[in-house]
């Protein structure tokens, strides 16, 4: 089994001196989470964009690249925002040339929201370099490795998932 570098901290370490696995992934996943919110805050300053602008535009650009078109409720819906918040937001992206208002293809009371190329280009370039690097990562998996990590993952997303729903119920239940 591969070392895990805890950077000489005895905080890691249970009482009988052995290397405590559980903290070291968990201390792993808050450091690439850590990593991760740095890269947004930096991508968003360098596209001049808010959080909820580059979720948009990530969700448009994915929607789109599937063949599919998005009206404002969908994007209201996927960023579990009000219509009238989702306007000013698909309004501030239109006027910073990110996406443009299409009337709907069956709908004629309906408009679709459309990315633009210009967009597309901007959001490869800006986070490419990062998706090719965390793709040679996880291409440098073994298939048994890769099925561990995603059941791990899969199973930390439903634990966080039960905390939303019960934050209570541990602290409530009887021992």
């Amino acid at each position: 089994m591969a070392s895990i570098d805890n950077e000489g901290s005895g905080y890691w370490y249970g009482p009988d001196g052995q290397l405590d696995y559980s903290a070291a992934v968990l201390k792993s996943l808050r450091d690439y989470r850590a990593a991760e919110t740095a890269l947004r805050r930096s991508t968003r300053d360098s596209m001049g964009m808010g959080e909820t602008d580059i979720l948009a535009l990530r969700y448009l650009l994915r929607v789109q690249a599937s063949g599919s078109r998005t009206a404002p409720k969908d994007l209201s819906r996927f960023l579990g925002i009000t219509s009238a918040s989702t306007t000013s937001l698909i309004d501030r992206l239109v006027e910073s040339g990110h996406v443009r208002r299409e009337p709907h293809p069956t709908d004629r009371r309906s408009v679709v929201v459309v990315p633009t190329a210009e967009s597309d280009s901007e959001v490869r370039l800006t986070l490419g370099g990062m998706h090719r690097r965390m793709m040679a990562v996880a291409e440098g998996l073994s298939a048994e490795d890769a099925r561990v990590v995603v059941d791990f993952l899969r199973r930390m997303a439903e634990a966080l998932e039960g905390e939303r729903r019960n934050p209570l119920e541990e602290s409530t239940s009887p021992d």
